[in-house]
Order: C-alpha cells, then sequence, then structure tokens
C-alpha cells in the first residue's frame, strides 16, 4: 500500500520539483539581468531540487557526475575570466537539474543562448541611446538606465539569462518527449 502510494505521488512531486527549478533558473536571469551577480542561494536551491529530481528518476550517480563534470568545465573558464563564478555554480546546478544524459545538449543550448544573446546586445548597442542625466523613479526605471549604460559600454552579459533559456529548453524538450516524466 505504502510503495502504491509513493509511486503514484512521484509525478505530482517531480512536477512541483520541476516548477521550482523554473522559478530558480528564472529568479538567477532576473538577477543578473539586473545586477550582473546571482546570489549563492539560489544555484545551492537548484543543486539541491535537481539532486531530489535525480533521486526520483533513479540517477542519482549520473547527475552527480554530469553536475561536477559541467561545474569543473565552466571553473576553467571561469579562471581564464571568460564566466563568472555566479554562473559557473548555476551551469553546474542546472546540470543537475536536466538528466545526466542530457548535460551536453545543455551546454550546447546555452552556447546558443549565449550567442543570441550576444547579438541582441551588439544590436541594441546602434539602437540604445544614451541614459538621460538624473535618477529615475522607480525600480526598473533604474534598472534599464543601468542596462543602457553596460550595452553602450560594451560591459558584461547576464550569462545567467543563456544559462536559464538553456535549460527551459532542455527541459521543455526532454518534458515533452518523455511524456512529462522526470
Amino acid at each position: 500500500m505504502f510503495f502504491v502510494l509513493i509511486s503514484a505521488l512521484m509525478p505530482c512531486v517531480a512536477a512541483i520539483l520541476l516548477a521550482g527549478a523554473a522559478a530558480l533558473l528564472l529568479g538567477a536571469a532576473l538577477h543578473d539581468l539586473a545586477c550582473r551577480t546571482i546570489p549563492n542561494w539560489i544555484p545551492a536551491a537548484l543543486a539541491l531540487d535537481g539532486l531530489a529530481l535525480r533521486v526520483l528518476s533513479g540517477q542519482v550517480l549520473g547527475g552527480i557526475v554530469s553536475g561536477a563534470v559541467v561545474f569543473a568545465g565552466a571553473a576553467l573558464l571561469w579562471r581564464r575570466g571568460l564566466m563568472g563564478g555566479g554562473d559557473v555554480k548555476l551551469l553546474g546546478a542546472a546540470a543537475l537539474v536536466v538528466p545526466a544524459g542530457l548535460a551536453l545538449i545543455l551546454i550546447l543550448a546555452v552556447a546558443l543562448a549565449g550567442g543570441v544573446l550576444a547579438l541582441i546586445y551588439l544590436a541594441l548597442r546602434r539602437l540604445v541611446s544614451a541614459p538621460r542625466a538624473g535618477r529615475p523613479a522607480g525600480a526598473l526605471a533604474r534598472i534599464a538606465r543601468v542596462e543602457r549604460r553596460r550595452i553602450r559600454q560594451c560591459r558584461s552579459l547576464p550569462y545567467g539569462c543563456a544559462i536559464a533559456a538553456g535549460a527551459f529548453f532542455v527541459l521543455g524538450a526532454h518534458l515533452l518527449n518523455a511524456g512529462w516524466a522526470a
């Protein structure tokens, strides 16, 4: 009886965990866009969420290995100054959320999303006017002003957005193929 109940609840638990992962990825992307940082608690919570998903799917060892390999590769990019530390942690945690066999697809999807993001920023550089003098009212107006300045000065990209987009793509494709099975 107990095992029947547990197996009946597993799709609901997986759906809740996936919704939590989506919320964390979205939060990381928005925070990175606004502040160019990703708070440490977001990748930590995402990693725990991903680990719980891997437990449910029976892929604990594969998930941990793929997450560690992705994290190590991203850490090498950080060491060379090519990625931010928050991006490294978020990418490693995102690799735990996707099934282990899809980690390479995640890397490709993130790279493509990063390329699209770079193209958008290059196009916006020509279109965005210089920020006006004075401090705008409201948080969104201030964020937009800072972002205009970042775009015009060719500052860093909010790569957390690309990581989130790549993870959403991989998870969405996987869910469509698997019929909502984690």
